[in-house]
């Protein structure tokens, strides 16, 4: 791998600490100090203004806008995209001594340090502003996101002149003239601005989308005197502050955004409802009780779902900083929301939520938040609808999953994606499959599982077809999850999930044909299902063809591919990464490099299916092949290796899963986080070292403790009790909290796990 650490913060088991500011890491820092509760986010920029490189952005889950896209000539080509927005700045600050505006870019200054406290979900920053008189002012800033309240957002500023006295201006207001970087264009008309004694609001809605949201701040401050200016979409608060030396002026704004996403008319009653008590709830609202919720919520959650490492401070670090990201991204909060690729920390990709959300986001929320995991899969439920409009662009019957969507809608214009990749499909049948395998919540797959199910087998009886010979049955033109193959047939991933997706349909009708005849029934007269259509669902699941070496044990990973010019990816130069940037496009697609895992990444998500000599020889093939030009790809590769015993490989591919944006690896952390990444690095501490699986009867754990750990330990939450794993030198130690005797494997044996620790020795 052609990447290498950029290791720019200081090490800290629970916090961020950047110390001193380095302008050519701005963007970068304000990703990385970005804070979210699901509901929305905001990146960590200088609310007092910064002239540098900056992204000031505040994004709001299932706020966005649309793009008319050039019409084609072609059927399936989408016209029409849709994007996150960046709103308005609710932060908006300045401050103004001697003739002076507080500016990192421009002005002197010393002492700057920024905490992110992942401990109470917290973010702090302070520096000596240097007047051009030589005079100073120590300048303090905090800011958090009510984790209980979710529309609710804290700022407090203190100024200390340390040998100054005289007037100081501090601004603050909500500014909607914020651009929208990916088109260089304000999404926001302002229609409403209202001032009270101790608060402002402004109300905005989107150009074209028709959504609102109303920002309010309560202000706190002793000052002299106060005044208002207005321009187009923006208003700000001018107070007068008295400086005087060593004595602290503080300043306190308490923010509720309240957004309208749906557009009907239940939903802008509900808005108008929330805008008429406005006033009434932010003045209820207080400063001190704010930050104790907050901090009692992030107290709760870390008690649940810590991983401690012992011995690698630079990985604690890491982790602690991947489960605080993935808690802040989604939670549970709102039903229907989804995880976009970057969360809610920047603008690449949309906003847009893939496949990778079922795949790699899910198994963090089952063994972390079930209910935020049912509400994830509550998304794919609500736009079944959008996803059967899709089917029929591409002349599929059922149900066709985009790849990219905020909406439900088809989001991403390139063609080979959005028409040839099946799996945000199967990764949906995968995510309920593995949903239900682990909480048994059998009623939300009957009613919510169900009928996406039905109509998925119905795309994949419609998108496939038979061999000519009609002996086994297939996808053609289709690309895999490798994506440096297009337009290819029988790709093993497309085929396997297919067929699974088959299998596990007709398994939960017979289930639900016998626990409810009578709703069975009803679910069949509704989706219009018949026997005839169940046979022949089963008979394509039989005939599926996975292409498979029976000599070498190698699953081809589609037909030729075994044929393809091999690359030899070491000789590659580091100069010419990212390939897409550095290779012609059809060059790509003509070898048998692999941009992720394909094959591999199918023997993750269905482990046991396959032996261990079958693992051993596919990963010796395709590892070598394998440049992962994906973010996600090295954590399968390291959880594999790991479950192979090549212990020395494993840790080397998770070097970076737990740092890769908090040392900068791909260099380019300033566009956003990489969230589903970050779920990656969780997936590869607890199944990879820790070997647990997941898609047996009973979990199962086979740990293992790299050379460079004295130890580690995690917690899973699992059938209403968690499971409290550690693993040191003296062996594997396991219990549960409530000792509710879950059954579990460990290192292939059956134990009952109760209160009082099991102490296991490492057998690998």
């Amino acid at each position: 791998m052609a990447k290498s650490a950029d290791i720019y913060y200081k090490i800290h088991p629970w916090k961020i600490i950047e110390k001193g500011f380095n302008k050519d890491y701005a963007r970068v820092s304000e990703s990385v100090f970005s804070l979210g509760n699901e509901y929305m986010g905001t990146r960590g920029y200088f609310e007092e203004g910064y002239s540098g490189g900056s992204l000031i952005g505040n994004y709001f889950n299932g706020i966005y806008e649309a793009a008319e896209l050039e019409k084609s000539g072609y059927k399936g080509i989408i016209d029409r995209t849709e994007f996150i927005v960046n709103s308005a700045d609710w932060l908006y600050t300045r401050i103004e001594a001697d003739g002076e505006t507080a500016d990192l870019n421009t002005t002197a200054f010393r002492d700057f340090e920024r905490v992110l406290d992942l401990k109470s979900g917290t973010l702090t920053r302070s520096y000596t502003w240097v007047l051009k008189s030589g005079k100073k002012l120590r300048l303090e800033f905090e800011r958090f996101l009510s984790m209980k309240e979710a529309e609710i957002a804290v700022q407090r500023v203190k100024i200390t002149p340390v040998d100054f006295s005289g007037e100081i201006f501090l601004y603050s207001g909500i500014d909607f003239t914020q651009i929208h970087h990916m088109t260089g264009n304000c999404m926001w008309n302002v229609t409403e601005a209202t001032s009270e004694d101790n608060g402002i609001s402004l109300l905005g809605n989107t150009v074209s989308t028709d959504q609102s949201l109303l920002v309010s701040c309560l202000f706190q401050c002793d000052c002299k005197e106060k005044t208002d200016y207005k321009e187009e979409k923006k208003l700000v608060r001018k107070f007068l502050l008295s400086g005087e030396e060593g004595k602290t002026a503080e300043f306190t704004k308490i923010i509720r955004n309240i957004s309208r996403k749906g557009t009907g008319i239940r939903e802008k009653e509900e808005f108008q409802k929330k805008c008429r008590e406005n006033s009434q709830v932010l003045k209820s609202l207080s400063y001190e009780k704010l930050r104790e919720d907050t901090l009692n919520w992030w107290e709760e959650t870390w008690r649940d779902s810590d991983i401690a490492i012992e011995g690698d401070e630079l990985n604690q670090q890491g982790i602690r900083y991947c489960i605080f990201q993935m808690h802040q991204t989604y939670h549970g909060a709102d039903k229907g929301t989804i995880i976009g690729a970057k969360g809610l920390t920047g603008e690449a990709y949309s906003g847009n939520t893939f496949w990778d959300t079922e795949a790699y986001c899910l198994p963090f929320y089952i063994f972390n938040n079930t209910e935020a995991a049912r509400h994830l899969l509550e998304f794919r439920y609500l736009t079944l609808p959008e996803a059967m409009e899709r089917a029929k662009a591409l002349d599929c019957k059922g149900a066709f999953y985009p790849i990219a969507t905020i909406t439900g809608r088809e989001c991403c214009s390139l063609w080979q994606h959005a028409s040839l990749q099946l799996q945000a499909s199967t990764a949906v049948a995968y995510g309920f499959w593995h949903y239900e395998n682990i909480t048994g919540d059998e009623e939300f797959i009957f009613e919510k599982g169900l009928p996406i199910l039905i109509e998925l087998s119905r795309m994949l009886a419609s998108r496939g077809d038979w061999s000519a010979d009609k002996t086994r049955y297939g996808f053609y033109g289709v690309m895999g999850p490798d994506e440096f193959q297009m337009m290819v047939n029988n790709n093993c991933y497309t085929n396997y999930l297919g067929k699974k997706t088959l299998e596990y349909t007709l398994e939960v009708l017979q289930r639900y044909a016998g626990k409810d005849p009578a709703g069975y029934q009803e679910i069949r007269k509704e989706r219009n299902l018949t026997e005839e259509e169940m046979d022949y669902f089963r008979n394509i699941a039989e005939h599926m063809y996975i292409p498979y070496d029976e000599e070498t044990g190698i699953f081809e990973q589609h037909e030729g591919y075994f044929n393809l010019p091999h690359v030899d990816i070491d000789k590659i130069s580091i100069a010419e990464f990212p390939l897409y940037h550095h290779w012609t496009y059809d060059r790509i697609y003509r070898n048998d490099m692999l941009k992720q895992p394909d094959v591999l990444m199918m023997m993750l998500l269905y482990n046991r299916d396959f032996t261990e000599e079958q693992l051993k020889n596919n990963y010796e093939y395709y590892e070598p092949r394998c440049i992962h030009e994906s973010s996600l790809s090295p954590s399968v590769h390291s959880i594999l290796a790991s479950q192979l015993r090549k212990e020395e490989e494993a840790y080397k591919f998770f070097g970076f899963a737990t740092r890769m944006d908090l040392d900068n690896y791909n260099r380019n952390t300033g566009e956003g986080l990489h969230t589903t990444s970050i779920a990656a690095a969780w997936m590869n501490i607890v199944y990879g070292f820790g070997g647990m699986r997941s898609d047996g009867k009973e979990l199962s754990f086979a740990p293992s403790l790299p050379e460079e750990w004295k130890g580690y330990s995690f917690k899973v939450h699992f059938k209403e009790d968690v499971i409290l794993t550690s693993v040191d030198g003296a062996g594997v130690k396991i219990s549960s909290r409530k000792g509710s005797g879950i059954q579990v494997l460990i290192y292939g044996k059956p134990y009952t796990l109760g209160q009082e620790e099991l102490v296991i020795p490492i057998t690998r």
